[in-house]
């Protein structure tokens, strides 16, 4: 499948027509919607209310809605003649993060974790953006269907930050039960100035796992260590071990981060304890190596376990992971041409490898074979601008790293999206990079 022409002023007509109702007062709608789904935030696998409001809304707008996919998934479902399957994907879940952004609307919202303990709840991650502008653009390709023909496929999806919630859908058989996409499109907020979009080929965002290592010792007095086997000096070593999987197994040429984010043994300073707990996190832009940085760290918490005389094996579990998101290269271009002919080249920035993580891919090459059947889809992730101009230009830096070091980041505490300027720039990314697929018609109107 390949795109429009997109040199043909046909395409500019009809992105200018599907769009201008956000310039004639449904932006204010949309802007509505963010400062409410901003303001009551629910964490991941608990976004029931969210996912309701996604649904009513795609219903209204002459969906087929499909509810409680993977949990609270959301699929609306927009046939409109022949042409191929668009699916747009957002997120919709929030973050265990107390908002300190001091804004008006800013969220005060706690709730109970998976494991039991209270805490507060925000929109560190602009997935409240990303719902609303879903929500922008389907509506908007809905009001002027006589400009395409094809279907769209709108996806609200749960649990992107516990890594779970895309592959969830899919094992709930999200393209058996609605449609099978033939590519797949998402975006996300970065601290660039709002109005940017961004784009790269190829791999543009890291595989990432989270791994629990649990180390089993003969635990007794601090007195008598000659009568214990001790984890806490086997998860020493393994922490001092690790380091070698980057430094002495990998490439230098391979980029990998090997990394332990806490260790957990023992409750008081005379007792040496029966077990010892380690969190590990691994990045990595290749899926094989990744594969080969988890073989890694089984292999070497098993042979410092043994070479202490551990009485059992540890247990290394990989507890959360994604796969490397892998654009497409030639779709793309596609919607990087869809974008240039819409915004002008200035609004349209190459991207550097992002070292942040996302289960976007289960919807594409990282799905087939396992969370679904039959050939791959092609996919397509790019990220829009969120910083307010005043903010960036504010920055110190001459150059956008520079800057981007000044700005609060996805997951800060201070992260705020300009709502406005913002929401504009992705309703108008999702809507033309869907008409680059979506068949032009000319036989009503165009």
């Amino acid at each position: 499948m390949t795109g429009q022409d997109l040199s043909e002023d046909s395409f500019a007509e009809r992105a200018r027509t599907v769009l201008a109702p956000l310039g004639a007062g449904y932006l204010d709608e949309i802007e509505q919607l963010y400062l409410d789904l901003h303001r009551h935030p629910e964490l991941s696998g608990q976004e029931e209310r969210t996912a309701g409001i996604a649904a009513d809304r795609l219903h209204a707008a002459g969906y087929e809605v499909t509810t409680g996919i993977g949990g609270h998934g959301v699929a609306g479902l927009l046939r409109n003649g022949e042409g191929p399957v668009v699916l747009l994907r957002a997120d919709m879940d929030a973050l265990p993060v107390r908002e300190a952004t001091g804004l008006a609307y800013a969220s005060t919202r706690e709730a109970v974790d998976g494991d039991g303990a209270t805490v507060p709840v925000a929109h560190a991650c602009g997935h409240d953006a990303h719902l609303g502008s879903l929500i922008a653009a389907a509506t908007l390709l809905a009001r002027a269907r006589h400009c395409w023909s094809g279907t769209v496929l709108a996806v609200a999806q749960p649990a992107e930050e516990t890594g779970d919630g895309a592959a969830a859908m899919l094992d709930d058989g999200l393209y058996a039960k609605v449609a099978k996409p033939d590519v797949a499109l998402a975006q996300h907020v970065v601290p660039l100035p709002a109005g940017v979009v961004g784009h790269r080929p190829g791999p543009m965002m890291a595989a990432s796992a989270v791994v629990r290592v649990r180390v089993h010792g003969r635990g007794g007095h601090s007195s008598a260590p000659q009568a214990t086997v001790d984890p806490v000096v086997i998860a020493a070593h393994i922490v001092t071990r690790l380091q070698t999987i980057v430094a002495r197994e990998t490439d230098p040429a391979d980029c990998a981060v090997v990394s332990v984010g806490y260790l957990h043994a023992g409750t008081k300073a005379n007792i040496i304890p029966e077990t010892a707990e380690l969190g590990i996190s691994v990045r990595c832009y290749d899926n094989a190596l990744q594969a080969r940085l988890l073989a890694s760290i089984e292999r070497i918490a098993a042979a410092e376990a043994a070479a202490s005389g551990a009485p059992r094996p540890p247990e290394v579990t990989v507890t959360e992971g994604v796969p490397v998101n892998d654009n497409s290269a030639e779709h793309t271009g596609t919607v990087r041409a869809a974008h240039l002919a819409h915004f002008g080249e200035g609004r349209v920035v190459p991207m550097p490898l992002l070292a942040a993580s996302e289960d976007f891919p289960y919807f594409g090459a990282a799905g087939a074979g396992s969370h679904y059947d039959g050939d791959a889809v092609p996919t397509v992730y790019w990220v829009v601008g969120g910083a307010s101009l005043d903010a960036w230009l504010a920055a110190p830096g001459d150059t956008p790293q520079e800057k981007v070091k000044s700005l609060p980041v996805n997951h800060s505490p201070q992260f705020a999206p300009d709502p406005r300027p913002t929401l504009h720039t992705a309703s108008e990314a999702l809507v033309t990079a869907a008409l680059a697929y979506l068949t032009g018609t000319t036989s009503q109107g165009l």
